[in-house]
């Protein structure tokens, strides 16, 4: 009994020693300045938050090219059914479009605009007659010092003429005008004045070449538009004929206004002055356009405009003597208002 707990002891103090030794070799090998680290893993952020923040870096976008596309339709119409107080049945249809497209990047401007109008009116009784006929183009390029200026060294472009022949009515035999007859192109360089929100332009040509196309050869004999006529014996035999293009170099100033001035009102004002250095300097044609929007809604539209011209080249033609043929006069001022509701879409 006494050997066996004896050797119960030996053992246990073998244990114990040998735990005691295993203690201080790891005391030894870990070094009091060295510490114990936790690495909490990162927290995973949210996939919208990280979509956001993305966004929010990107820079904005940049758009140099704008466009304005507008088409339209107006229309006035009477209409009679036993009405003792009289009247003639009458519809008149106004068919207009304008399109833009204008570049603007720091210190270079671009701007390109082409409309048209073309109206008839029918009448009980009569034949359907033309009340409106333009197609204009036009084109200007601008560039400027710096970028707080509003003024641009400019170079214009402009054309317009008519789309359908013109007459004297009730004489339909023999047009007054036609397409390209005439017709009016204006090429120059100047200066261009366009304030801050493009609401108001004022170019200034020292230098335009105006020219003035006359295409149908019998209005370009009767020297229509200003072309030299053509020239004629004592028997009436044509000798020569006329010139279907004259060529000016004058001095241009054009202005246009663009703007809302009251809620759903938009006022559009263009005047165009030109006279010529070398005929008749002083002497000034005048192209002065008066239109006023008043917008119902996104489709339905009332327009008032007026439009006056005076060219000194543009004869004056009537038949005084009602023998049917017309006799030309001296030029005289040129007037037209119209009044239409109707339809016009934007895209």
């Amino acid at each position: 009994m006494k050997i066996l707990l004896l050797s119960f002891l030996a053992c246990l103090f073998a244990l114990n020693a040998s735990a005691f030794s295993f203690y201080q070799n790891v005391q030894d090998t870990i070094k009091p300045s060295d510490s114990i680290k936790i690495v909490k893993p990162a927290p995973v952020q949210d996939t919208l938050s990280v979509v956001l923040d993305t966004i929010a870096l990107e820079p904005p976008l940049i758009v140099f090219w704008t466009e304005k596309n507008a088409v339209g339709l107006n229309l006035n119409e009477v209409a009679f059914v036993n009405w003792n107080a009289g009247g003639n049945n009458s519809i008149a249809a106004l068919l207009h479009g304008n399109f833009e497209r204008n570049y603007k990047k720091k210190l270079l401007s671009w701007k390109n605009s082409i409309s048209f109008k073309y109206g008839l009116n029918a009448q009980e009784g009569r034949e359907v007659r033309k009340t409106d006929d333009e197609f204009r183009l036009n084109s200007s390029f601008g560039y400027r010092k710096d970028s707080i200026s509003n003024w641009y060294y400019s170079a214009k472009f402009t054309f317009n003429t008519q789309i359908a022949n013109g007459y004297k009515y009730p004489e339909t035999d023999k047009p007054i005008s036609k397409f390209m007859a005439p017709g009016y192109l204006f090429v120059g360089v100047g200066s261009q004045y366009s304030s801050h929100d493009e609401s108001l332009d004022v170019y200034i040509s020292p230098l335009t070449q105006k020219s003035t196309f006359v295409l149908d050869q019998r209005l370009a004999n009767e020297g229509m538009f200003g072309v030299q006529r053509a020239q004629y014996d004592e028997l009436g035999n044509l000798i020569e004929e006329g010139e279907r293009v004259r060529t000016e170099i004058g001095f241009l100033v054009t202005s246009n206004f663009s703007k809302e001035i009251f809620t759903n009102v938009k006022l559009d004002n263009r005047i165009s002055l030109y006279s010529d250095y070398l005929n008749k300097f002083g002497n000034i044609d005048v192209d002065w356009e008066i239109n006023a929007d008043l917008k119902v809604n996104h489709f339905i539209r009332a327009n008032i405009g007026t439009q006056l011209r005076y060219d000194d080249d543009v004869k004056y033609k009537e038949d005084t003597n009602g023998d049917g043929n017309l006799e030309t006069f001296g030029p005289r001022l040129q007037f037209k208002q119209l009044l239409g509701v109707g339809f016009t879409y934007e895209f």
